[in-house]
C-alpha cells in the first residue's frame, strides 16, 4: 500500500477572467474544491493502487466534507481531529498558472501517529509542506524513519520554491541527506533553487543526495531522471488539449509514478514517468484537483 502524509483542506479556486484591478472588481469564476498536496496524491493514486492518507483536520463540518470527499474516492483515511480544518485561496490565471494563498490550520497539528497507520505500508510520500511547522514536522520525520526501518521505500515532493525559500534552501538539503529518501520529486525552479539540475544535468548540490533519484518535472517539456549511478535520461510530455489550471498537477505526476514504480516492484523508472505524466493530464482542464 502507498502511505501518503500530509495536508487535507479545503481549497478556495479562483478562475481570473483578466488581469486583477487593484482596488476595485475583478471578474472571476470561484470553485470550492476538497484540496492539500498530500491528499491529492492519495486520491489520485487510488485508482491504481490501495492508498492511504495520514492527516489531521479540524472537528468541524468543512473536515467532515474533505475527509467524506476523500474516502469516496477510495482512499483509507486515517486523520486526527483538533484546531480547525486549513484552506488554500488558488488564483489561476488564464495562462493556467498558481498564486497560492495558504492557511493550513489543523493540517500543522498532526501528532505522532499510530503503529497501526504504518501497517502494511510499502512506500510512504511525504510534500515537503509537511516539514514546514511543528507537530507535523516531526510527524512527518518520525514516520519516514519508521517505515524505511520496516524496509519500505520513501519519498518527497519539493513542494514550492516559496516554502523552500521560507524552511532554508541548505537546512532542507541537509534534511533531504538525512532521509535519503528513494525518490525526490521537483519541478524545475525547485530543482534549480536547491542546485540539484543545471541545464539539464546534474547540479552542484546532487551529490549531497547518493542515494536519491531525482525526478524534475519541466512543464509541457521533458521530465529529467536522474538515479544513483546511471546517467540522466529524460522522458517527453504528451501533448495535452487544454491547459486552464495547473493545480494538482504534480500531485498527480507523483501519484501515476508511484502507483507505476509499486505495481512493478523495482519498475521500470521510464514506464513510471509515463503514467505519471498520464495522471497529471487528467487535472489540467478542470478547476482545482479534480480526481475525476
Amino acid at each position: 500500500m502507498l502511505g501518503v502524509l500530509g495536508d487535507l483542506v479545503e481549497d478556495v479556486v479562483v478562475w481570473v477572467d483578466g488581469p486583477l484591478r487593484h482596488g476595485t472588481d475583478s471578474c472571476a469564476q470561484v470553485f470550492r474544491r476538497r484540496g492539500g498536496s498530500a491528499a491529492n496524491v492519495a486520491c489520485f493514486a487510488a485508482g491504481a493502487h490501495p492508498a492511504r492518507f495520514l492527516g489531521c483536520v479540524g472537528p468541524d463540518p468543512a473536515g467532515d466534507a474533505v475527509v467524506a470527499e476523500l474516502r469516496g474516492h477510495g482512499v483509507d483515511v486515517r486523520v486526527q481531529r483538533r484546531g480547525r480544518t486549513g484552506s488554500i485561496v488558488v488564483l489561476i490565471d488564464q495562462a493556467g498558472e498558481r498564486t497560492m494563498l495558504p492557511d493550513r490550520g489543523a493540517a500543522k497539528l498532526l501528532e505522532r501517529v499510530p503503529d497501526d497507520w504504518l501497517a502494511g505500508l510499502a512506500h510512504l510520500h511525504v510534500p515537503a509542506y509537511s516539514f514546514d511547522g511543528d507537530p507535523v514536522g516531526a510527524t512527518a520525520l518520525d514516520a519516514l524513519a519508521r517505515v524505511r526501518r520496516a524496509g519500505g521505500t520513501t519519498s518527497v515532493d519539493a513542494s514550492s520554491t516559496g516554502m523552500l525559500e521560507h524552511y532554508g534552501r541548505e537546512r532542507f538539503l541537509d534534511l533531504l541527506g538525512e532521509l535519503a529518501p528513494t525518490f525526490l520529486f521537483a519541478n524545475r525552479s525547485e530543482a534549480d533553487y536547491l542546485g540539484l539540475l543545471a541545464a539539464g544535468r546534474p547540479g552542484p548540490e546532487r551529490a549531497r543526495l547518493p542515494a536519491t533519484t531525482v525526478v524534475t518535472k519541466a512543464g509541457a517539456e521533458p521530465t529529467t531522471v536522474d538515479a544513483p549511478g546511471a546517467a540522466p535520461f529524460t522522458v517527453p510530455v504528451p501533448p495535452v488539449a487544454e491547459v486552464r489550471d495547473l493545480t494538482g498537477a504534480g500531485d498527480a505526476f507523483a501519484a501515476g509514478f508511484l502507483a507505476g514504480y509499486l505495481a512493478a516492484g523495482a519498475g521500470d523508472l521510464r514506464s513510471a514517468v509515463a503514467l505519471g505524466h498520464r495522471s497529471a493530464a487528467r487535472v489540467l482542464a478542470s478547476p482545482g484537483a479534480s480526481c475525476g
